[in-house]
């Protein structure tokens, strides 16, 4: 039997007793999920193993391990600020997972969470060929996780990610930068397409803020956590969106795609832009708030 851990009147004879323990105290605690885990056991594994410092695919078999007591109390702690704070537990750990790449987070980014990652590993097959994508431009990068997952799943791809807060920006160089990837991912501060005339790309992705005043104030704590200036836009949610559309025929070659997640925005979308051919793309998870448009079907 492994060394047991007591602490305050508790003990864990093994990493699977104190992952069932946080499991127990987030799920009593009434928390909202949706940043990386969306219910509470995978919220108690991301606090558990980050303070163990192990892998989650060394589960199950982790789960028999020995636990040391400063990681339980480490652990421990964070279980308690997850549940006192009401913050994304990817902000307590530093880290997130977006399409299979650990990005490094802050309170100055949004939690990585965007649908737009399984379109990242297909490389957006089937709406354009891979081999043929040379140019990608990430609006609103954040953390800079959908060009670091473009730039992956594109290797002959130029990536300009862009964002218009320094504090994003510093972020997502350091995710570029750990991802060795500053060769083909450059970060620049840029607004929409202020400071990038002249650029076309193959693909132009986005998950831009679209949350309207009015639902901002609904948000659960855990949402209004993150940065405003990356959920909230003016005119009911569509003022960031509406720029990306009007310049988006000046800035994609030919052959180039537009991908825009609006979340619950779409409704407005399709109402203002009724006249635009938009595809509305299905995902494994059945997200479906996320729209793709042609070059072709916009006027330049």
């Amino acid at each position: 039997m492994g060394s047991r851990v007591r602490d305050a009147g508790l003990s864990f004879e093994n990493v699977g007793e104190l992952l069932d323990w946080a499991t127990a105290r987030l799920r009593k605690s009434r928390l909202h999920y949706g940043h990386g885990t969306d219910n509470p056991r995978d919220d108690a594994a991301a606090l558990v193993f980050h303070s163990l410092g192990l892998a989650h695919e060394s589960a199950p078999a982790s789960y028999r391990l020995p636990v040391p007591a400063r990681a339980a109390a480490r652990a421990r702690a964070l279980v308690e600020r997850r549940m006192r704070e009401r913050v994304p537990s990817a902000y307590l750990t530093g880290v997130s997972w977006f399409a299979g790449h650990e990005i490094r987070v802050t309170p100055d980014v949004l939690v990585p969470r965007s649908p737009i990652a399984e379109l990242c590993l297909a490389g957006f097959s089937p709406w354009v060929d891979p081999a043929r994508v040379r140019r990608v431009l990430d609006i609103g990068t954040g953390s800079g996780c959908i060009a670091i997952a473009a730039a992956h799943a594109l290797p002959r791809a130029r990536v300009d990610a862009t964002d218009i807060s320094p504090r994003a920006i510093a972020v997502a160089r350091d995710n570029v930068r750990r991802h060795r990837l500053r060769g083909r991912v450059q970060v620049r501060r840029a607004d929409v397409y202020e400071g990038l005339e002249g650029r076309r790309y193959d693909i132009v992705v986005s998950n831009p803020p679209y949350v309207s005043a009015a639902e901002m104030r609904r948000l659960p704590r855990e949402h209004r956590a993150e940065p405003a200036r990356g959920l909230r836009a003016a005119r009911g949610g569509l003022a960031v969106v509406e720029r990306i559309l009007a310049g988006a025929a000046s800035h994609l070659t030919q052959e180039g795609i537009l991908v825009v997640e609006v979340g619950n925005s779409a409704d407005r979308v399709r109402r203002r832009w009724r006249d635009l051919p938009f595809t509305w793309l299905e995902f494994e998870q059945g997200h479906s708030e996320v729209f793709l448009l042609r070059a072709a079907g916009m006027q330049a």
